[in-house]
């Protein structure tokens, strides 16, 4: 059986307009921090700023695809597709980590070649505060969508999040650079900060598709499955029932559940179906995120020799 409740609807509801609300502010930040980075790039010729500004490049094309990659995965089942499509989340985080790989390799390439082939920078001081303020507005966005994909449990919008932090230590590190330039005059801090920046977030971006490969290879979370083992322990006592063959897994958007319960033969079936509906309302209600749940209902007596002879039979 298959339970969702009116809460858990509205839930799902409310969490799609939150995470397209963030993912497009994402994409509009995005655009809005490229021109100030390469306007910086431009009056500064800093390789630390123009690294800085193919990583809001990246990030852009990310977020595109991320928007995309949110927008098919609240589509509802369809015959071609009949547990939905919210797995191409986990898509959209390992493309996102990739692009984050891409950046820093492209960073570490440009900071070699412009410290091979000489060093030349202007505008130091306007350069540094137009990347200010991108550092500033990539921080708080970050910290918004790392907020908001935790809350609703939306890796997208987390991946995201980590991207765009990713890119706010990315423009402190030029900061950084571009301050040590001033007061000492070396300008080989220049590309020394924009290697360290790639290393940096090289890092990130590999642990993005770590993520994204354990979440496509149906990854147990250890935490999920303590939580749901504490309520079917908890209403099992409750309701006189037992448990067994519990399974989960994180669709990307969504949590699906799978369990076996046990109850006395002398129980009517219409019984063990009201007591199994109110145990998934609980577990829908004990987590934020959207949840399906299929419980199969077995009677004790004879439950281990009815799958032997099933068994046998096969």
């Amino acid at each position: 059986m298959q339970a969702i409740t009116t809460s858990a609807k509205q839930s799902f509801e409310e969490t799609a307009r939150q995470t397209q609300f963030a993912i497009w502010l994402s994409l509009v930040v995005g655009v809005f921090m490229l021109i100030l980075k390469m306007y910086a790039y431009l009056i500064t010729g800093s390789a630390a700023i123009l690294s800085d500004a193919a990583e809001s490049v990246v990030h852009i094309l990310a977020v595109a695809f991320a928007a995309f990659s949110l927008r098919l995965s609240l589509k509802p089942a369809d015959e071609g597709h009949v547990y939905g499509h919210d797995r191409i989340a986990f898509f959209s985080a390992g493309f996102e980590g990739a692009m984050i790989v891409i950046a820093a390799l492209y960073i570490i390439f440009e900071a070699v070649d412009k410290w091979l082939n000489g060093l030349h920078l202007g505008n130091v001081d306007t350069g540094i505060s137009f990347v200010v303020l991108a550092a500033v507005v990539s921080g708080f966005l970050g910290w918004y969508l790392i907020h908001k994909g935790r809350k609703y449990n939306s890796i997208v919008l987390e991946a995201n999040g980590k991207h765009v932090l990713a890119d706010s230590w990315t423009s402190l590190g030029v900061i950084v650079g571009l301050v040590l330039i001033l007061t000492t005059g070396w300008l080989p801090f220049d590309p020394v900060v924009a290697l360290f920046v790639a290393v940096n977030i090289l890092w990130t971006g590999g642990k993005l598709m770590r993520k994204s490969i354990g979440g496509l290879m149906d990854e147990s979370d250890p935490e999920i499955r303590s939580k749901l083992s504490g309520i079917l322990k908890d209403k099992s006592e409750k309701y006189s029932v037992d448990f067994h063959d519990l399974r989960h897994r994180n669709a990307g958007n969504k949590l699906l559940i799978e369990f076996h319960l046990l109850f006395h033969e002398d129980m009517p079936i219409s019984r063990a179906h009201e007591l199994a509906t109110k145990i998934e309302a609980e577990i829908h209600d004990s987590f934020p995120m959207q949840s399906e749940i299929i419980s199969h209902l077995e009677p004790v007596k004879g439950h281990d020799e009815t799958h032997r002879q099933v068994t046998r039979s096969e």
